[in-house]
């Protein structure tokens, strides 16, 4: 292309431009129409939100804005983010994960439909064995003006403090199994009959009269009860979600509080459920959202609830422990935000393309499977090692302020020390990178890999490959302890550096020290036990309050009739059928979300991912993480742990970070190829280094 044939194109792409600013005037003059008829329909005192949404095309809950008149009479002050139900098939509905929940939508309930398929949660992503045929490309910065363009902030849309508190809600701890449901200080026996939502609905509200709004299984799983009649688990959950229940309906939300519908997770499900002729709301969740359970009563996880909330409410004297750990850790932190000062009011949101451009760049943790070859096909040792409470020895530096573009040509502009400056500092770098010819261990950066949101670890020498990562990676990269990679900067966006988080993950971290200590030195049996659930409840908070700040294109789940088949949504992807229906995702984009801060999220992965090649101990001046063991030792990497076939003498004084040591299995072992084989492996060493009494 010569200079006029450019200018040309530019011209053209100028009149395109002008004439999507009509279409959406346009769009928008007739989206205006749509809404002025809704308020004319509701108008009709027989009118209903569930027929009036189809026919414009709306989710019930957007109905329910435009026309309060059609919604429940009782409202409620919790204002959660949580997942909501798909809805018809002619309409669209957000998605919304359990563990990255991002902010309410209005959205439709349609009981008879699936919901939200999640994302994947940080423990569950599958490890990346080898490097793919044919990784996926990442997608780049446009050049010139469209891309500039992108360095800004959502207009009107920032984080910003809460003006409201927060109103607690009447829970009961059930164990489906026996049973056994505790309320306050009470302990009731059950008949669940066949431990469908409808039997336990009729148990609780029999026993627990004046009502009760948030329902926790403790154990037992009863969306669980039919799993071997579905292909998938998360079928059997959907059904036994959607089943009837007579006297109650799925909840279309209530004021504030935009809730609604049930939210399909293959262990941690949520039903939301509305008394048909009545005031009453109540969800049932899983208790398995906050931490893993071994065999403890109702009673002792109501006892550690209650912890929770004590210490909690040293920090925040309004703290209310909601439905999850996200929605919990996120209003924590809304209640954290600065009063006075430069972001008194608030933080405000990057644009759309820069937290699309965040999505599929930035990923969390670092799940890889090394096998023989790189390690030996017989293992003397499994050692695991997993860093403390990880992610609050992150979260003291994030990026603020409205982001900078770098492009390769000013950052090969700068000095050595403002290029130094800049890699440390708050950025998220586009890479060309090629690995030493004479490198011999664990590969440093992520690369795309096949598959949404998947990455490999590129480690043989020579290797070249292009990606984006962020700073704390790329300074590991550049100053590890072997040798130098040779990394080319292709762009970049940089950000000042702040600590928008600081304050509340160290509160976070003094409530789980505190919590820890009680578990450590509680004399009574169950109280140390309930302290020692309610110190991994906090680290849920932080873990997955920084998880819902990464916002993810909402994705919807639904179903249509098999006799209907030319309803399914054009754009969707079929995922399953039976003979009956066809269930289908699509994705509807991003929520106008105020608490969307995908920077500050992709930050503090990017530093967890860095402290498992190398970290500093100042007080003992020594390092840990994987570049400090021999080549050929480490056989995984999964999340915040490493797993080595020997054991190291790394300093572990009970911080957010230290290497903790736990797991420790004695070979030969078989090395693992598979996931699974190592999750065996891994069950196995935890095991026998508790029967050992070595635990650290």
């Amino acid at each position: 292309m010569d200079a006029q044939s450019y200018n040309t194109a530019l011209a053209d792409l100028r009149t395109l431009r002008d004439q999507i600013k009509k279409a959406r005037a346009a769009l928008a003059r007739l989206e205006a129409d749509r809404d002025k008829r809704i308020v004319q329909l509701a108008s009709y005192e027989k009118a209903k939100a569930e027929r009036i949404a189809p026919a414009a095309g709306l989710s019930v809950a957007d109905v329910v804005v435009l026309a309060p008149s059609l919604a429940p009479d009782s409202l409620t002050e919790e204002n959660t983010d949580v997942p909501v139900q798909s809805p018809a098939p002619a309409t669209h509905a957000p998605s919304k994960d359990a563990e990255y929940e991002p902010a309410a939508q209005p959205a439709a309930v349609a009981p008879a439909m699936r919901t939200v398929q999640p994302q994947v949660a940080p423990a569950d992503v599958p490890a990346v064995t080898a490097a793919p045929d044919a990784p996926r490309t990442l997608p780049s910065i446009p050049e010139g003006e469209a891309g500039d363009a992108w360095f800004a902030h959502t207009p009107g849309l920032a984080s910003t403090r809460p003006n409201f508190t927060q109103q607690a809600r009447s829970t009961v701890f059930l164990d489906s199994d026996t049973g056994v449901l505790v309320h306050r200080q009470q302990t009731h026996h059950l008949d669940l009959g066949s431990r469908s939502a409808a039997d336990i609905l009729t148990a609780v509200f029999h026993a627990i009269p004046e009502g009760v709004e948030r329902i926790y299984i403790t154990a037992g799983d009863p969306w669980h009860r039919n799993a071997d009649r579905y292909p998938y688990l998360r079928d059997a959950v959907a059904a036994w979600l959607n089943a009837p229940t007579p006297g109650w309906r799925t909840d279309t939300g209530r004021g504030r509080d935009r809730m609604a519908g049930h939210f399909v997770h293959a262990r941690n499900p949520v039903g939301r459920y509305q008394l048909e002729n009545g005031d009453s709301h109540v969800e049932i969740r899983s208790v398995g959202e906050w931490f893993d359970t071994d065999g403890d009563t109702p009673a002792t996880i109501r006892d550690a609830f209650v912890l929770l909330w004590q210490a909690l409410r040293r920090h925040w004297p309004d703290a209310v422990v909601m439905g999850s750990p996200s929605q919990t850790g996120r209003d924590l932190w809304t209640r954290t935000i600065p009063q006075r000062g430069q972001y008194a009011d608030g933080f405000p949101v990057l644009s759309e393309e820069l937290r699309g451009l965040l999505h599929a760049t930035a990923g969390q943790g670092r799940n890889e499977l090394i096998t023989p070859p790189r390690v030996p096909e017989q293992l003397p040792q499994l050692v695991e090692y997993d860093r403390t409470f990880a992610y609050a020895k992150h979260a003291w530096k994030s990026p603020v302020g409205t982001p900078r573009r770098i492009t390769a040509a000013t950052f090969a502009a700068w000095s050595e020390k403002e290029q130094i400056r800049a890699l440390y500092g708050c950025g998220h770098w586009q890479l060309r990178v090629t690995v030493p010819d004479t490198w011999n261990h664990v590969g440093l950066l992520p690369a795309p890999a096949p598959g949404d949101r998947a990455w490999y670890y590129p480690a043989a020498p020579g290797a070249t490959f292009t990606t984006w990562a962020g700073g704390p990676e790329i300074h590991a990269a550049l100053t590890n302890p072997l040798q130098p990679w040779k990394i080319e900067i292709l762009d970049g966006i940089l950000w000042d550096d702040g600590k928008p988080l600081d304050d509340w993950a160290k509160k976070l971290k003094e409530t789980w020290t505190n919590l820890s200590a009680q578990a450590h030195f509680q004399g009574d049996a169950q109280q140390a036990r309930a302290s020692h659930l309610a110190s991994r409840a906090v680290r849920s908070i932080l873990l997955y309050g920084i998880g819902s700040f990464a916002q993810r294109p909402r994705m919807v789940t639904g179903t249509t009739p098999r006799t209907l088949e030319r309803d399914v949504p054009a754009d969707a992807e079929i995922i399953g059928f039976d003979d009956e229906l066809i269930t289908w995702q699509k994705p509807t984009g991003f929520a106008r979300d105020p608490n969307a801060h995908p920077e500050w999220a992709a930050a503090i992965w990017s530093g967890a991912r860095a402290a498992l090649l190398t970290q500093r101990h100042r007080d003992d001046d020594t390092y840990a993480g994987a570049l400090h063991t021999p080549p050929g030792t480490v056989i995984a990497f999964r999340t915040d742990a490493l797993y080595l076939t020997q054991p190291q003498n790394w300093p572990h004084h009970h911080q957010p970070g230290d290497y903790l040591l736990k797991g420790h299995l004695t070979g030969p072992l078989p090395a693992p190829t598979t996931e699974e084989e190592l999750l065996t492996l891994r069950d196995a060493g935890r095991a026998a280094l508790t029967a050992t009494g070595q635990e650290a």
